[in-house]
Parts: C-alpha cells; sequence; structure tokens
C-alpha cells in the first residue's frame, strides 16, 4: 500500500500543479481583452465627443456615429447568431 502511494501522490500533485498552471492564463487573456475593449470604447467615445462638439457638417456626425454602429450590431449579430457543428463523416455515414 505504501507503494502504491507513493506512486498515485507524485501524480496526483503533478495533476493539481498542471491545472493551477492554465488557470492564471485564461484569467490573463480575460483581462487583456477587456482592457482592449474598454481602450477602444474610450477612443470611439472621445471621438464622437469631439465631433459633436465641434461639428462642421450633418455629414460628418453622421458617419462618426453610424461607422461605430454598424462594427457593434456586425459583432453583436456574429456573437447572437446561434451555428450548429456537425462533425465530419466517415465513408459510409457513420461518426467517427
Amino acid at each position: 500500500m505504501i507503494g502504491l502511494g507513493a506512486l498515485v501522490v507524485p501524480l496526483f500533485l503533478w495533476r493539481v500543479g498542471a491545472r493551477r498552471a492554465k488557470a492564471p492564463r485564461a484569467r490573463v487573456h480575460l483581462v487583456s481583452l477587456a482592457g482592449r475593449v474598454l481602450f477602444n470604447a474610450a477612443l470611439v467615445v472621445v471621438v464622437q465627443w469631439v465631433v459633436i462638439t465641434h461639428r462642421e457638417g450633418p455629414w460628418l456626425l453622421l458617419a462618426v456615429l453610424g461607422v461605430p454602429a454598424l462594427f457593434a450590431s456586425y459583432t453583436l449579430t456574429k456573437a447572437l447568431t446561434v451555428t450548429s457543428y456537425e462533425p465530419p463523416q466517415g465513408r459510409r455515414g457513420e461518426r467517427r
């Protein structure tokens, strides 16, 4: 029993360490994505604010408000569209 425990415990500790090593990476990517989203949103707001307060004509205002709306609508449509995944089938139609 001691010999079996000596084999199982290092394996268990290795798996726990591997799981912990993966966890911080997911957080880093989330923070990085959130930072980029906030930066881009702030950039759009600043440009819109400058154009609205110092506007020269209606076409520039329409462009500054319309182009980000197009990007946002495309992103939302892509994110909310449900697609299905069908795995590839073999020669006789069976799944692998």
